[in-house]
């Protein structure tokens, strides 16, 4: 690998010193925020149509209203206008309509509708619980109590340094699987707590899913990521082959990943440098890998310009859609990478997929973000429908304007004070 620059030698004509461009990064999210405003309803947040508004017959999903209270939590700390009562909503419906008061936890919707209860969805309550202690909004403190209660004693599996996966409604029935989805999301939910409680055992229990899911599993297939086994660990190669078009399991590997995996990896090392003074060389080292295998198998691989969903083992081309959050995790990651080694590939891949986003993603008719494109960049719904939310779209326009570490909440509430 290539020796890291210092990140003082950015280069003063990057877009990252450049006020016009972070102060375009900032309107964007505004916008993002303002648009996003109506997915508000009485038991949390719902889906939006192409149009922002309520998609008919949706209700309050449990994984948006995490998500969205992370991202208001985090924008009230910035000092915008009606963020907060959002995150207050976020918190009440999480602790109310949205908890499964019998047996703890949350389901996918509300809990009189049952489900199982999913990894996946329990990291992003634990991340919007972090966010709202952080700005003070009523209730966060018992919400991160009791996530992180369930998080450690129903899916922390210590043995594995790995999250499990999904449980029945009385937290029976552990399903055979293992993914690593769930864990990313996890890694950085858990930088989050451990940021705002003081507690090193989570950023610790981050780096032993780092060392699992990437250290080993994907350095030793080039960087790419596997991401479904069973319990034992047995590669799943044909998980899900009748259903590529899946939209949080799907058939095959995905590009997206990959990266999103970079920046979480800088992330993480940044946080343990911060908070111990030393960091494995090789987090730098995998980063940097896994975004060149996740630009080479995903960017422009049919001619146009995007990062496809989908590869198979061979790393050709599966399922050709592009999904907003393949090109945000892909812009960050190359934000990441340009703060930590200065080195100009960086640099192009950041204003690349920036204008990417902006000549494609951005809809400046009804607006928000689009969801999906399909292979020609045309609005396309075959994985994903409606508007896109908050989550990966916001984040993106903030992450160039914060340092690598602390997460997002606490770097802001740094940088307010």
């Amino acid at each position: 690998m290539a020796e890291a620059l210092p990140s003082l030698m950015l280069p003063a004509s990057s877009w990252l010193r450049s006020a016009p461009h972070r102060r375009w990064l900032d309107l964007q999210g505004q916008r993002l925020l303002d648009f996003s405003k109506p997915a508000r309803i009485p038991d949390g947040f719902t889906a939006l149509g192409d149009d922002g508004r309520p998609m008919k017959d949706g209700g309050a999903d449990s994984i948006l209203t995490a998500r969205m209270t992370h991202v208001y939590a985090v924008a009230a700390g910035r000092g915008l206008p009606g963020c907060a009562p959002l995150a207050a909503h976020g918190v009440a419906s999480l602790l109310g309509p949205l908890r499964d008061p019998r047996h703890g936890g949350w389901f996918e919707g509300p809990a009189q509708a049952g489900g199982r209860k999913q990894a996946y969805l329990h990291a992003f309550v634990a991340l919007a619980a972090s966010s709202a202690v952080v700005q003070h909004v009523p209730g966060a403190d018992q919400l991160l109590k009791e996530a992180l209660d369930v998080w450690d004693r129903h899916f922390w599996s210590e043995d594995e340094g790995i999250f499990r996966e999904s449980f029945a409604a009385d937290w029976s029935d552990e399903e055979d699987y293992r993914g690593a989805n769930a864990n990313m999301h996890s890694v950085e939910a858990c930088m989050a707590v451990a940021d705002v409680t003081g507690n090193a055992i989570w950023r610790t229990r981050a780096l032993r899913i780092v060392e699992r899911v990437i250290h080993t599993l994907a350095r030793g297939a080039g960087y790419a990521v596997p991401e479904h086994y069973d319990r034992n660990w047995t590669l799943l190669k044909d998980f899900h082959r009748d259903r590529p078009t899946d939209d949080l399991r799907p058939y095959g590997m995905t590009p997206g990943h990959f990266v999103e995996w970079a920046h979480l990896l800088l992330k993480l090392e940044a946080a343990l440098l911060r908070e111990g003074g030393s960091a494995p060389p090789w987090l730098l080292d995998d980063a940097i890998g896994l975004f060149r295998t996740g630009m080479h198998a995903g960017w422009a691989r049919d001619g146009a310009p995007g990062l496809l969903y989908t590869v198979g083992w061979d790393l050709e081309p599966v399922v050709h859609n592009r999904p907003h959050w393949c090109q945000a995790e892909a812009m960050t990651a190359a934000a990441a990478l340009l703060k930590r080694t200065g080195h100009g590939q960086y640099e192009h891949w950041y204003r690349t997929i920036w204008d990417y986003i902006d000549l494609h993603m951005i809809d400046r008719g009804q607006g928000g973000w689009l969801q999906e494109l399909d292979r020609h960049n045309q609005p396309s719904a075959v994985v994903y429908q409606g508007k896109a939310d908050l989550y990966h779209a916001w984040q993106a326009t903030l992450t160039p304007l914060l340092p690598l570490a602390p997460s997002f909440a606490t770097a802001v509430a740094i940088m307010d004070n």
